[in-house]
């Protein structure tokens, strides 16, 4: 199933979202305009899974947390995404009780699916960097590289190697290798 977007019957808010059923099908809304999108095939989420592993005790080290597998967004009435994988600032001492308490993000994950692609690439990327989300990856197994946006950014770094991340200055850079990785989602 591919991707519908039903923005021209309605403008949709998070009310609207939040009120359809939970069928396992993802509902996003970005600017009012709906996107269905079905359930992440298994290639995918084995992504989401790798790379939770590997940013998940760096992130610790930096008081962050990380996000697998779904997560609502909300950044208006009217914008709710659903990124494959996200880190914010644990702070201490802060109750995080809803979705909506977790912000700001300092990095943002996006595998490629033929159904998300191009959502993926245009309307969510043009979100994230207009929210000032630091980093913004786009995963993309078949090429085996990972796509680098910033707030600033007017095209990708494409990442083929080595993908080094330092959110905090101080602190040494998470390094992660992209042959291993690919290797452990897809093999060869």
């Amino acid at each position: 199933m591919a991707t519908r977007s039903l923005a021209a019957s309605h403008d949709w808010t998070v009310a609207d979202v939040q009120a359809l059923p939970d069928d396992g099908t993802r509902y996003e809304i970005i600017a009012g305009a709906l996107y269905v999108t079905p359930s992440p095939r298994y290639v995918h989420q084995r992504a989401v899974v790798l790379l939770f592993e590997l940013l998940q005790p760096y992130a610790r080290t930096l008081h962050c947390a990380v996000m697998p597998l779904s997560g609502d967004v909300e950044y208006a009435h009217d914008t709710l995404v659903i990124p494959d994988a996200f880190v914010y600032r644990d702070l201490p001492g802060a109750r995080v009780r809803d979705w909506a308490g977790i912000h700001p993000l300092l990095l943002v994950v996006e595998v490629l699916s033929r159904s998300t692609r191009t959502r993926d690439r245009t309307v969510k990327r043009a979100l994230y960097q207009a929210r000032g989300i630091a980093e913004y990856w786009i995963i993309d197994i078949d090429a085996r590289v990972i796509e680098r946006w910033r707030p600033d950014s007017v095209e990708a770094e494409v990442v083929t190697e080595q993908l080094v991340w330092q959110p905090v200055a101080e602190r040494a850079p998470l390094v992660i290798d992209l042959s291993g990785l690919f290797r452990g989602i897809a093999g060869g």
